[in-house]
């Protein structure tokens, strides 16, 4: 190792330190990178901090950050996960453990509108453990259930930290969200699973509703149905789906659904300035807190790879006697433990950049060992870690989620919350095994994606040659009149492969 490779470690264990201790993640960054830089590079490290911050203020992607966290914020201020709930609670109230199923299905479809894991267990919190109690629950699966589906929404789209994590990893972020979907419903089923089967198998666990708080009248139900699932699905639908489609880019899809979630709000007669203008702050403190924290971990990571250091610390892994697999579960190791007392974005900034040329010199390896293409390891790999991450909100002693439940509902201890979120920790465990052991959970739907967009370009391309065969005299003529008007048949062509 070089002086100058050593110097970087030292930053890099500073920095963790410091952090670990309470001090402010971006400012320690930028600091730290500035004066170990400045040390090692001299007065080079002020222009290599200018580059890296005009080249992140260049990110277009990064303007669907603050786009998703505020059509989350109006989500959960029209009240949509509330009406969901019920809806839901009317529908399956019959059966054993309905409220556990509608607890995981609210907050598995809740979580493809907005990415707000806080937002999302403490709303569930609310609503499902008052008539939790009062049925006769019991607390440890009940605090398990919300935690567990709360946290859902930081894999299944529209994840901000999947937005973020797509350039770091250097894939589209529409195929990040296709991943996505596999995993995420994964572990809904498996919630429900155990929950409905601990149920059937011990009815005092998760009894049925009470016949008097039902409702029997079909068309009540109906109407529920439609007020309250319905419009959330369809605002889903146009977000998500324009992306998967691939007739909207991440951020235009953000807009289309911030402004869907404005119309909702509107709608239901909740959009009053004092709530918009709750959700501008909100959505400007935590979109600034991710975006400053991109721009100075970008600063910290060039520095920190100027040094050498990220070079050495990738030599000394790849030489471990370990096989790619092992590599990889050794990684993921290293990202839950980090998720324990750092926020996604410290790790996703910060961390994976120092993983990334690990795995991507894998690349290779892993594709033959697992028999994936090698364009998908790191789509697949986004995948792993945001489970891995999920977890990490999990795990007890430092899991934010059983925090969030604790301050909404006092009659759970934090000892009962955090027995009821190992419950499900196991069972994100046996799904990240799951995933190794079968990547086309992760990335076959990706891969269909991409089959269809490149079978709809060949159809266009081979459209435009058929023609040029049948009547080239014609379509030279074509061409010219829209030379002589202006046009440029590349340009009008292109719109028509893109579909």
């Amino acid at each position: 190792m070089s002086g100058l490779a050593l110097l970087g470690m030292v930053m890099l264990v500073v920095m963790i330190f410091v952090i670990f201790i309470g001090f402010p993640i971006s400012f320690t960054l930028l600091f730290l990178a500035l004066t170990f830089g400045y040390f090692g590079l001299g007065e080079m490290v002020f222009s290599l901090a200018y580059f890296q911050t005009i080249g992140m203020m260049k990110e277009e992607l990064l303007a669907a950050v603050p786009l998703f966290i505020f059509m989350g914020f109006l989500t959960e201020q029209a009240g949509l996960m509330e009406r969901l709930f019920v809806a839901l609670r009317n529908i399956l109230a019959p059966i054993r453990g309905s409220l556990f199923a509608v607890v995981i299905l609210t907050a598995t479809i809740f979580a493809m509108a907005t990415g707000i894991v806080g937002a999302a267990v403490t709303v569930l919190g609310i609503m499902a453990s008052p008539i939790m109690i009062k049925t006769g629950y019991d607390g440890r699966l009940a605090a398990g259930a919300i935690t567990a589906g709360g946290t859902l929404g930081i894999l299944i789209p529209p994840s901000v930290m999947l937005i973020v994590m797509g350039p770091v990893l250097g894939v589209s972020v529409s195929d990040l969200y296709a991943s996505a979907f596999g995993p995420g419903f994964l572990l809904a089923g498996m919630y429900l699973v155990y929950l409905l089967g601990r149920s059937f198998l011990n009815p005092k666990l998760g009894p049925p509703v009470p016949v008097e708080e039902r409702i029997h009248s079909v068309p009540v139900m109906i109407k529920e149905v439609l007020v309250g699932v319905v419009p959330l699905v369809g605002l889903i639908a146009a977000a998500l789906g324009s992306i998967l489609a691939g007739l909207a880019t991440p951020t235009e899809a953000a807009g289309i659904g911030a402004l869907g979630a404005a119309l909702l709000a509107l709608a239901y007669g909740k959009l009053t300035y004092g709530g918009l203008k709750r959700a501008v702050l909100s959505t400007t403190a935590t979109s600034a807190m991710v975006l400053l924290l991109a721009t100075t971990s970008n600063i910290f990571g060039a520095v920190f790879a100027r040094m050498g250091t990220a070079n050495w610390i990738t030599e000394a892994m790849l030489a471990l006697p370990l096989s790619p697999v092992m590599m990889l579960m050794v990684v993921l190791l290293l990202i839950f433990l980090l998720g324990w007392p750092f926020e996604w974005p410290a790790i996703i900034l910060v961390f994976l950049p120092i993983f990334y040329p690990v795995m991507d010199a894998l690349k290779p390896q892993l594709a033959v060992a697992l028999n994936i293409p090698v364009d998908m390891v790191m789509v697949w790999f986004g995948a792993l870690v945001a489970v891995t991450l999920q977890t990490a909100f999990l795990s007890p002693p430092v899991a934010m989620s059983a925090y969030y439940l604790r301050q909404v509902v006092k009659e759970w201890s934090l000892a009962t919350i955090y027995k009821g979120m190992f419950e499900f920790m196991i069972l994100q465990c046996i799904a990240i095994a799951l995933i190794v052991g079968f990547p086309g959970i992760a990335i076959e739907f990706p891969m269909q994606l991409q089959a269809e967009s490149r079978a709809v370009k060949t159809e266009a391309v081979d459209d435009s040659m058929n023609r040029l065969e049948e009547d080239p005299a014609a379509t030279m003529k074509e061409e010219t009149e829209e030379d002589q008007k202006g046009g440029d048949p590349l340009e009008k062509d292109e719109p028509k492969a893109k579909k």
